[in-house]
């Protein structure tokens, strides 16, 4: 195991900032807001979108770039600006050793740790059905989220609580959260307690609505934002749904939008068919006529 680099004490005088997605933006936005100073952002690297050689920056990158900030691809580069603390936000990689042993690093993690350690803690809580979740400031350390804990809020998550929501609520929380911890002073961490469990990278397989399952579940899914199945063999993706009472065959309209799951049924609100923008169901039903009984298929739901 790998010697930490012992946090600084006090209020940091000069940090690094690691991170890539949009839930990276605000917080590195605050911290400069709050007058901490950035002396480098580290973020991946620009990637290549649709079919030209265009390449498109991180979100991380953008927002360094408005607001003035050095930007590398290069982890090693930490080493080299005179830092004594690097922040971690979604960054999408693990600090490497080398790295960690030179220059203290904070993580903010957006579960409640051992509980969705890894890459999708808050689209795992939603489809595990948690009722709670939060934001963790920890010690970096070699492993997987698996350093001392810093400090800890607890976030609940609403009975129709989207992703997005969710997801934009814990960034606020997160965001005043490192500012307060780094404005008073790092104290010691506390070691995670409790059996971890690992939010992996969701993979697209994952976004087809299986109809023979409870609505609940079904529900879940829907509120990633990301649910699809097929009418009439092509795509549709189900925008916005809530569970209703109903039954019959998985899949199978049982109402001009309502649709039955194994246990209970689905309201559909909003849907965007293949091609086509997103569009109210009633409009949606206006022209495909879905009768009563025909199937909506998902690979693993026919």
């Amino acid at each position: 195991m790998t010697e930490l680099a012992a946090l600084p004490v006090g209020r940091p005088r000069r940090l690094v900032y690691f991170g890539t997605p949009e839930m990276a933006v605000a917080p590195l936005e605050a911290l400069v807001g709050n007058g901490f100073e950035v002396a480098l952002v580290v973020t991946s690297a620009d990637k290549r979108r649709g079919r030209g050689s265009a390449t498109t920056p991180s979100p991380v990158k953008q927002a360094a770039t408005r607001l003035g900030l050095v930007v590398s691809n290069e982890m090693g580069d930490a080493l080299g600006v005179g830092a004594d603390l690097g922040v971690v936000v979604a960054f999408g990689q693990l600090i490497k050793p080398a790295i960690i042993a030179e220059l203290a690093f904070v993580n903010l993690h957006f579960s409640l740790l051992p509980r969705w350690r890894g890459a999708a803690p808050v689209e795992r809580a939603l489809l595990a059905g948690d009722t709670t979740t939060g934001v963790c400031l920890m010690q970096l350390d070699e492993g997987l989220d698996t350093g001392p804990i810093l400090d800890v809020h607890v976030v609940p998550i609403g009975p129709r609580q989207t992703a997005a929501q969710l997801r934009h609520e814990l960034v606020s929380v997160g965001s005043r959260q490192l500012v307060a911890a780094l404005e008073h002073g790092l104290g010691p961490g506390v070691a995670q307690v409790g059996e971890p469990t690992y939010a992996k990278k969701l993979n697209p397989s994952e976004f087809a609505i299986d109809w023979t399952r409870p609505a609940a579940e079904v529900d879940r899914l829907l509120r990633l934002g990301v649910a699809w199945t097929t009418f009439r063999g092509r795509r549709l993706k189900i925008v916005a749904g809530r569970p209703s009472a109903g039954s019959g065959q998985p899949g199978s309209f049982i109402g001009p939008s309502t649709v039955a799951c194994g246990i209970g049924a689905i309201d559909l609100e909003r849907v965007q068919p293949e091609g086509r923008p997103p569009m109210g169901t009633a409009a949606w039903a206006n022209g495909a006529r879905p009768e009563l009984g025909e199937r909506l298929a998902s690979p693993v739901g026919r």
